[in-house]
């Protein structure tokens, strides 16, 4: 990326009257490393770009960084000349989808004629997950699981975009998916969710390193090396190695593959810091269950699905659009904790807030739930019975403990009943709803079941749901901090 910025600097005509230059990185929020009235020279605008240090962080919130780019980098205390005149021109680099709204920004920037001179967002990377598999890691393996479907989330899957592959290690290494495997994100969080655990002794990490270097990052396997797409690998460590690593892992820096390695406190800090890309990419924590990206704060979501005759063939979408998004969920008794209600003429609790602490059997649930059926859609007497029924304590809500509860319904049509009450109650109670609606559902309605008119998501029919997805999943992460895990960003 570094070297694509310099190729593009390296055009331009650099000076105090001629062509000027800034760069801002972003992820979670942006920081500018040097505005337009910084450098009046192209050497030292180079030289700027070669010291870059790769920012990190997570969610990619590009809505906000083209609102902070607007606002600050094409003003005229950071050097911007728009007034006299001049072209404003921005040159977008996206590494993934963005977890905020770009709508608006966009638009405020075409206002005021900021013209995108270059943007991409097919940038390719091959992903290889190598996870400990061995005897010490079974009774976190489902952590482990977790953790590789919340990065997967993160990710463009797609046969031309990122490419993702699996494997295990303990005394031996396995392949449990290669890089050509999949090319859709349900099928690798699926395969991530099927997965078994390896089991052996001991951890022979050097081994398992040789094993993805000649095994898994080659041509035959999916690996993408030789046509110049970034090649990463994401280690997870529960202890020390029982054999060298140090040949491997120069073997690996040699062919280009940028390593991050995760230990927990069994693990060799050191260790991990040889194996890292760079030792700021070494990550400890004291147990599998804490691993980066954990969210924080607990909270209850419930998802309130429209089961009537109305959603029609839409309820299979419905369904895998609620799996991706329980999927990016840190579930636990003292976690996330999830309930799923269906309804038409009636509601019918599918399980409780407190049915499920582990997110195989929530997921397992989910994947066997049958159409309810029925009508007409009384989505008030749904939104009361979800109040009275479904986030009472004696089910597993825990307002009473100030846990954030939210509530998201979906709608193929008009309510035959009043939604007002209801919503008002619920609004009340301290939930926050959102709403996701068909063209057949009523807008107003929508609206006024939402917390606010802006918490509500209209896609044309449930078979565009994966469309929203992003933003959905936007409106649980925004409510929670994460722990920092570095971004590693490919390049065209």
């Amino acid at each position: 990326m570094k070297d694509f910025v310099q190729r593009v600097v390296d055009s331009f005509d650099v000076g105090e009257n001629k062509d000027r230059v800034s760069v801002v990185q972003y992820s979670r929020d942006p920081q500018t490393h040097f505005s337009l009235n910084t450098y009046k020279e192209k050497t030292d605008v180079l030289a700027a770009v070669e010291q870059l240090n790769h920012k990190g962080g997570t969610p990619l919130n590009t809505g906000a960084a083209l609102d902070y780019v607007r606002n600050n980098a094409f003003s005229d205390s950071s050097g911007s000349r728009h007034q006299d005149g001049v072209p404003q021109i921005l040159i977008l680099l996206s590494g993934g989808r963005s977890q905020d709204d770009v709508t608006s920004a966009a638009a405020a920037l075409k206002q005021d004629k900021v013209v995108p001179f270059y943007q991409t967002e097919s940038i390719q990377r091959d992903i290889v997950f190598l996870l400990d598999g061995s005897d010490d890691s079974q009774q976190r393996f489902t952590d482990i699981k977790d953790f590789v479907q919340r990065i997967v989330t993160d990710l463009n899957i797609g046969a031309n975009k990122d490419h993702v592959a699996v494997v295990q290690y303990s005394n031996t290494a396995e392949v449990n998916f290669n890089l050509s495997r999949y090319s859709t994100e349900n099928d690798v969080f699926d395969a991530i969710r099927g997965l078994s655990h390896k089991g052996g002794y001991p951890h022979n990490i050097g081994a398992a390193l040789q094993y993805v270097r000649e095994h898994v990052f080659t041509s035959d396997s999916g690996s993408r090396l030789l046509e110049g797409v970034p090649q990463i690998l994401i280690l997870l460590s529960g202890g020390r190695s029982g054999d060298d690593i140090r040949t491997p892992v120069r073997m690996l820096k040699e062919i280009g593959v940028i390593s991050i390695a995760i230990g927990t406190t069994d693990a060799d800090t050191i260790e991990l810091q040889t194996i890292s890309h760079e030792p700021s990419y070494a990550l400890s924590i004291t147990d599998y269950e804490e691993l980066p990206t954990a969210k924080q704060d607990k909270q209850d979501v419930v998802f309130l699905i429209d089961g009537s005759y109305d959603s029609g063939n839409g309820f299979e979408d419905i369904r895998r659009f609620v799996e991706k998004i329980v999927g990016s969920l840190n579930i636990g008794e003292n976690r996330d904790q999830v309930a799923v209600v269906q309804y038409s003429r009636d509601a019918t609790v599918n399980f409780y807030l407190n049915s499920y602490s582990s997110k195989n059997d929530l997921l397992n649930s989910i994947g066997t739930m049958r159409h309810k059926l029925g009508r007409p859609l009384n989505i008030g007497k749904a939104l009361e019975f979800v109040r009275e029924n479904v986030f009472a304590a004696t089910v597993g809500g825990r307002r009473a403990e100030t846990v954030p509860q939210y509530l998201y319904v979906f709608s193929g049509g008009r309510s035959g009943d009043d939604v007002r009450g209801p919503a008002q109650s619920l609004k009340e109670n301290g939930i926050k709803t959102f709403s996701i609606g068909t063209r057949n559902a009523d807008t107003l309605e929508m609206q006024t079941i939402s917390f606010t008119p802006a918490h509500y998501f209209y896609v044309t029919n449930f078979n565009n749901l994966q469309s929203i997805h992003p933003s959905v999943e936007a409106t649980l992460r925004g409510a929670q901090e994460t722990t920092e895990f570095p971004t590693v960003i490919g390049k065209k």
